[in-house]
């Protein structure tokens, strides 16, 4: 038997990857791997898998990738190779693996169910959905028919959800009650969303409320046609978008009829910039955050910011069973790195953000693009800052629907009797882009 040493991936795709491995540049390679993987040949991706699980010193994986490089048409060695790719976190490579193995034994549903996580956790929910209908004769009611549900939900298929969530009982195992409430929650608001939102393949207010209960204030005025239907790529953030955040933040807060009557301030420095900012155009008093305190508003800049902190995962953790009369506002959500806990609103969904005071991009006197130095100003004095800008709305490229904020707050009245009741799992968006991952 020959040694791996002596061996080399024929493929172009794969040889970059092999070669940046001998420049000893794993991230390279891992890169190479990250799209166009799933046509290739099994046997020579996981020999460039092994190599690098070798180098990373993940024994199970490289174990499981040597056996699929010698016996590329067993399934056990297939799906061995998948388990240990979604265990290690790079579930896309599991997913060529697993997918032939199920076309070896159709009948697997452990199979069946290691490619739906992995679909999942690449945000391919649609391609989830077309496996499990293919099976749909052998589908168990929990967890097959409901992982069905959900992956149609999270793929924008509403009446697929519709159809299939009138066929599943209810759940023997308490286990999957959690699961079955949401999935609940997830369908009454899309019956209360319905009439106001068209609920299509671009409307992204819409299912971001319906999957996880948050009303996106904003929408982005750049690359709506192109597939971002009002996400954000990369952002540099301003005091007037800040401004226009907040503005929409108490229209909403009017709409549904909520009286809070404090703004509770997170330890990260953004977010109490921000939550100064809100009290005062709330009229309400700013208080550091208390898990306990009723009727305020909790206001962050970005809850993965927050995360950060010597205090957010546990303030996180209190946010997932949040007091009554607590409203969590999000000013930049990540959509592609979701935060673990949902906002009841949120400005904007982008990739990458920079907060106004954090030092931007801009061109320097000799023309090169620098980053200029940070606001270290009091956080009070930028506060102000963000109350005396401009909050009329940037007309962007102009292809991006009309948004006035009267169709925000009828959106929010029409929503009322469910929001704020929402489940606290982050979750990605649905729509035409998918996420890393939505979890």
């Amino acid at each position: 038997m020959f040694s791996r040493r002596y061996r080399r991936p024929k493929t172009p795709e794969l040889l970059q990857a092999w070669q940046a491995l001998d420049e000893d540049d794993i991230p390279a390679a891992l890169r190479q791997l990250r799209h166009g993987t799933d046509d290739l040949p099994l046997d020579q991706l996981a020999l460039v898998v092994a190599r690098i699980a070798g180098r990373g010193g993940f024994d199970d994986l490289r174990t499981a990738a040597d056996a699929l490089t010698a016996r590329p048409e067993k399934a056990r060695a297939l799906y061995d190779f998948g388990y240990a790719c979604i265990e290690r976190g790079v579930p896309h490579l599991a997913i060529p693996a697993l997918r032939q193995a199920l076309r070896q034994s159709p009948d697997s549903t452990v199979i069946l169910r290691e490619l739906v996580s992995a679909y999942e956790r690449e945000g391919r929910h649609r391609e989830a959905v077309d496996v499990l209908t293919a099976h749909e004769s052998g589908l168990a009611d929990w967890p097959d028919r409901y992982l069905l549900v959900f992956n149609a939900l999270m793929a924008g298929d509403l009446a697929l959800a519709r159809r299939h969530h009138a066929r599943l009982p209810d759940p023997q195992d308490a286990m999957w009650l959690p699961a079955r409430a949401r999935q609940r929650a997830m369908l009454e608001r899309a019956a209360g969303a319905g009439p106001v939102s068209p609920l299509d393949a671009t409307d992204l207010r819409g299912w971001q409320y319906v999957i996880g209960g948050t009303v996106l204030t904003t929408l982005s005025p750049y690359g709506f046609g192109a597939g971002m239907s009002g996400r954000f790529a990369w952002l540099q953030d301003t005091h007037d978008q800040c401004l226009g955040g907040l503005v929409r933040l108490k229209a909403i807060i009017g709409a549904a009829g909520v009286r809070p009557t404090s703004v509770s301030l997170l330890p990260d420095r953004a977010s109490r910039i921000l939550g100064l900012a809100a009290a005062r155009l709330l009229e309400l008093p700013a208080e550091p955050f208390a898990p306990d305190r009723e009727e305020t508003v909790v206001v962050a800049y970005d809850l993965n910011d927050v995360a950060g902190t010597e205090e957010g995962p546990e303030i996180l953790g209190r946010l997932f069973e949040r007091t009554p009369g607590q409203i969590l506002h999000e000013h930049a959500s990540n959509w592609t790195d979701p935060p673990v806990v949902a906002a009841d609103s949120v400005t904007l969904l982008h990739q990458s953000a920079t907060a106004p005071w954090d030092g931007q991009l801009r061109a320097g006197e000799d023309g090169d693009v620098e980053r200029g130095a940070p606001d270290s100003r009091p956080e009070e004095e930028i506060a102000a800052d963000i109350l005396a800008a401009d909050a009329t709305s940037d007309e962007g490229d102009g292809a991006t629907p009309a948004d006035p904020v009267e169709r925000l707050t009828d959106f929010v009245s029409a929503v009322r009797d469910t929001w704020l009741r929402g489940d606290r799992a982050g979750l990605s968006s649905a729509g035409p882009v998918s996420s890393a991952r939505f979890l």
